[in-house]
């Protein structure tokens, strides 16, 4: 295999872009780990002035996920976001306005392999979010799992992402006056394993529980699809019925999280590492469906909403699969 380097004469900016992905990929691959690393070395070290401190403002803080989180609008203006979004780049498109008095869910779709789209969009303040939606506050809700590692969830939280259990969202779309979304990231970490480029398998006939909530607090749904989400990494191929997507979906339900095994380009050679590839990310927020507030949704209501939702995300996809380069017999699959 030839290796195809990078020049040296790469400009800054395209250097400062590498570096902010970079940080950004070990963060979610390697900082978890250090950081629980950390934790454990006070203990076996017994310097107990610095983890039973920190430790106990964890036992009273360990519900804040579920509360809104903590973020910080000092972390979210961080330059390091401005070179990450432009390393793809990422765009935010909208298809229409927003009534402010009204909370919405975003259905984001699809999962991809690290959720770059989502991040950028909603976890930032380089996007183009507060222009296109003023008067709006965006929760990304992620996995739970996150939350429970030490000092690494305080770095998470400082961006915004809240947990994705049903309290979490249900604390975001209570909020009164409106102007609230809860972005959920519907295929979830089994949508993970199908991240394959050119593909476009999304997991959704049976995640229903979003349109129950929806329905519970009145809450609008709104499907958004990221037009290149699925191309910024190579998975190792793993259909279904092999016996590596046989072992990821077993570590799947014991730990919580999928591990796919990705690969794209290095960071001084384009032919293998774990950067994502340069490839545009175009997220398309569209059309609101309105729902009507029912405490008791029956299962027939949570069925016939379910099904708009999904026409609604099959509508987004197909008015605007052209623009991004996406052939025209390519279609959704609803798994």
């Amino acid at each position: 295999m030839k290796v195809e380097f990078a020049p040296l004469n790469i400009p800054l900016a395209r250097r400062l872009q590498t570096a902010a992905v970079l940080q950004w990929v070990l963060s979610f691959l390697l900082l978890a780990q250090v950081c629980i690393g950390i934790i454990v070395m006070l203990i076996i070290h017994n310097y107990w002035f610095l983890y039973i401190p920190y430790l106990t403002w964890l036992y009273f803080d360990w519900h804040t996920p579920e509360q809104g989180g903590r973020r910080s609008n000092w972390v979210r203006s961080w330059t390091v976001w401005k070179y990450f979004k432009d390393y793809f780049p990422i765009h935010l498109i909208k298809t229409q306005d927003l009534d402010p008095s009204h909370n919405y869910i975003f259905g984001f779709h699809p999962h991809g392999v690290l959720v770059a789209g989502a991040f950028g969009n909603f976890c930032t303040n380089y996007s183009d979010f507060k222009e296109l939606f003023p008067g709006f506050t965006a929760y990304l809700h992620v996995l739970p799992f996150w939350f429970r590692c030490p000092l690494f969830r305080e770095y998470l939280m400082s961006s915004g992402p809240v947990s994705v259990s049903k309290k979490s969202v249900s604390y975001v779309l209570s909020k009164e006056g409106g102007g609230n979304i809860s972005v959920i990231v519907l295929g979830g970490a089994e949508e993970s394993l199908d991240a394959h480029p050119g593909k476009f398998t999304l997991f959704i006939r049976q995640r229903k529980g979003f349109v129950k909530i929806a329905l519970t607090h009145g809450a609008y749904l709104v499907p958004v699809f990221s037009f290149g989400e699925n191309e910024l990494f190579k998975q190792i191929s793993n259909p279904e019925g092999s016996w590596l997507r046989t072992v990821q979906e077993k570590l799947q339900k014991i730990m919580g999280f999928a591990l796919p095994l990705f690969h794209a380009r290095g960071v001084f050679q384009y032919n293998f590492g774990l950067m994502p590839y340069r490839k545009a990310i175009h997220t398309v927020v569209g059309r609101p469906i309105p729902v009507h507030q029912t405490l008791h949704p029956t299962l027939e209501q949570i069925e016939e909403l379910h099904q708009t939702y999904m026409e609604e995300l099959r509508k987004l996809f197909e008015e605007h699969k052209g623009k991004y380069g996406i052939p025209e017999h390519k279609t959704l699959i609803f798994k």
